[in-house]
């Protein structure tokens, strides 16, 4: 049985879909580049776990909730070269990936 969300409970894979329709796809494409930016190591131009675990206390207000193993794992889930970071493609690749319901509008438009 899938649980129930609350109402207020609102996920990213939720949103996602609603971005498309609203800003099409190269506004997403967008979206997801400043989003990149937000979370990368300036210095080295790459989402790095550090640097996840830094925006996520600051940029995006969680209060420095995520772990150093939390964050090692969100990075490793995205890193398709296994070199430890994630850079713009593969950021924008998981995050397409993150949303269910986007890959299966995809497949429907193939």
């Amino acid at each position: 049985m899938e649980e129930e969300k609350p109402e207020s409970s609102i996920e990213f894979e939720d949103l996602l879909p609603v971005m498309v329709a609203r800003l099409g796809t190269e506004g997403l494409m967008e979206e997801l580049c400043k989003g990149f930016r937000l979370l990368m190591d300036p210095a080295k131009g790459v989402i790095t776990a550090e640097s996840l675990r830094r925006s996520s206390a600051t940029a995006l207000g969680l209060g420095g909730c995520i772990t150093e193993e939390e964050a090692a794992s969100m990075v490793r889930e995205g890193d398709l070269d296994r070199d430890g970071v994630l850079d713009q493609m593969e950021f924008c690749v998981l995050m397409l990936r993150l949303s269910p319901e986007l890959m299966d509008m995809h497949e429907r438009w193939s």
